[in-house]
């Protein structure tokens, strides 16, 4: 089992509850779960709950069954403002890849690279501090 992390994956699902989501398929000029991530490895995931504001952003683990399946294993934020499963009603999901800005490395406009909030980045002639 990988962290895998891939561009235009997205699904619908209406599964309720706090649990792992079937997944419907493709949502059309995207790929499937399994096909861009694979079965058993972990994502970065988005949940939108599509008319209503609940969302939910954590790392899960695709399974390829039938239906195909992502677990929601780690909460890493959510609209509650939490860590914990939103359970959802039942009305359809958007369920995509996403790189959690917590978790990225990126680069400034002039190419050096930005820390995450707290961090520090050193390279031989300096110590970049990010408070």
């Amino acid at each position: 089992m990988a962290l895998v992390i891939n561009d235009r994956v997205k699904e619908l699902s209406t599964t309720s509850g706090t649990g792992t989501l079937d997944l419907d398929g493709a949502v059309t000029g995207f790929d499937t779960f399994v096909s861009g991530i694979g079965d058993t490895n972990t994502t970065y995931y988005a949940i939108f709950e599509q008319g209503t504001a609940n969302w939910e952003i954590g790392i899960g683990t695709v399974g390829d069954a039938t239906p195909d399946t992502l677990a929601r294993t780690t909460v890493l934020n959510n609209s509650l403002g939490s860590t914990a499963k939103i359970s959802f009603g039942g009305a359809t999901l958007d369920v995509f890849c996403t790189l959690p800005a917590e978790k990225a490395v990126y680069l400034d406009a002039a190419g050096a690279s930005v820390p995450a909030l707290g961090g520090q980045i050193t390279d031989e002639t300096k110590t970049f501090s990010n408070y």
